[in-house]
């Protein structure tokens, strides 16, 4: 069974930065996508970044153009971890932040919601 486990939400002010992890466990990642999604207050959920990797240890990584320059993602392979560098807060980013992982699907696929696991979310709120 995949768990993914993620921490480092939280209340900050709009200009400051925060970074989020997320812990996967359960099975083999020796290839695969990881990413992020979040889903504001009265709003649909919605992609904000992915990193893609393969065996032969190629990354690929992807963003929503909402928070191009501002939000990095990375990972951490021995600890199956990955983490997203969120900088320069507006309050338009305040929303849960979900986790997720997959296998199958591709990459355009992944950035719709199309995700073999999600993770239970961790709240960041950036006050106006």
């Amino acid at each position: 069974q995949v768990q993914l486990v993620e921490s480092g939400g939280g209340l900050v002010q709009a200009g400051d930065s925060l970074r989020l992890s997320c812990v996967a466990s359960g099975r083999p990642f020796s290839s695969g996508i990881m990413g992020w999604f979040r889903q504001a207050p009265g709003k649909e959920r919605e992609f904000v970044a992915a990193i893609r990797w393969n065996i032969w240890s190629s990354t690929y990584i992807y963003y929503a153009d909402s928070v191009k320059g501002r939000f990095t993602i990375s990972r951490d392979n021995a600890k199956n971890t990955v983490y997203l560098q969120m900088n320069s807060l507006k309050p338009e980013d305040t929303a849960a932040y979900y986790c997720a992982v997959d296998w199958v699907h591709t990459v355009d696929t992944f950035r719709n919601g199309g995700v073999d696991y999600w993770g239970k979310g961790t709240l960041v709120t950036v006050p106006s």
